[in-house]
């Protein structure tokens, strides 16, 4: 049977049925080749635990859009003499959007992805690290400005993305792109669970913001 393959190493590989393989095309057309650009990140062809690097980009490009919109809605804000409640609504609601938006590229790419690389879950394909990271951060950076926040955000989506507890696995049985962006949302999801209470913690027993 073909073997389903894994962004890290760590990852165990995953025996599919030859059915679950798309059929091969003949030639790659230019939406062939945008799916593979959106699916990799840019990253995705690096030789050693592209997965890893999949969840830096994704690190990288929340900080890049929260801090642009941070900046955008506190000067509003200021503008008009409003509470930092009218930033931090916003600055909610608008990068679940830009993550929602992220998982739904990252089905239609990685689906396409499968079908030109001939192969179950390439591990060419991290944007499902790059969005599973992204929900991990939501846990931090919006009321809690510290490095170790999102260091620890990173930490906890690697483990959780690694080891894969339920219902995370079984998950990678959904069809082509959902079945390999569901399993990176939800670890996202204990993640940024498991970093909320982490952080809570730390300001109940420190009494201070870091």
């Amino acid at each position: 049977m073909p073997i389903k393959q894994s962004s890290d190493e760590l990852n165990p590989s995953v025996a599919v049925s030859a059915e679950e393989i798309p059929r091969e095309k003949r030639s790659r057309t230019a939406g062939d080749y945008l799916a593979l650009a959106l699916a990799t990140c840019g990253v995705g062809y690096f030789p050693i635990a592209p997965g890893t690097m999949g969840s830096l980009v994704g690190v990288g490009l929340y900080l890049t859009i929260w801090a642009g919109l941070d900046q955008l809605l506190s000067s509003n804000a200021l503008a008009k003499r409003l509470t930092t409640l009218y930033v931090f609504t916003p600055l909610m609601a608008l990068m679940l959007l830009v993550i929602f938006a992220v998982t739904l590229i990252g089905i239609w790419a990685a689906t396409r992805s499968e079908r030109v690389q001939q192969k179950k879950d390439p591990s060419i394909v991290v944007i499902d690290e790059v969005a599973g990271q992204m929900i991990a951060l939501l846990s931090g950076p919006f009321w809690i400005q510290t490095w170790w926040s999102i260091i620890s955000a990173f930490i906890l989506f690697r483990l959780f993305d690694i080891w894969k507890p339920y219902p995370i696995r079984r998950l990678e049985a959904l069809e082509s792109g959902l079945g390999i962006m569901a399993d990176d949302v939800v670890a996202g999801i204990y993640a940024l669970i498991v970093n909320s209470l982490l952080i809570s913690g730390y300001l109940l027993f420190v009494g201070a913001r870091p």
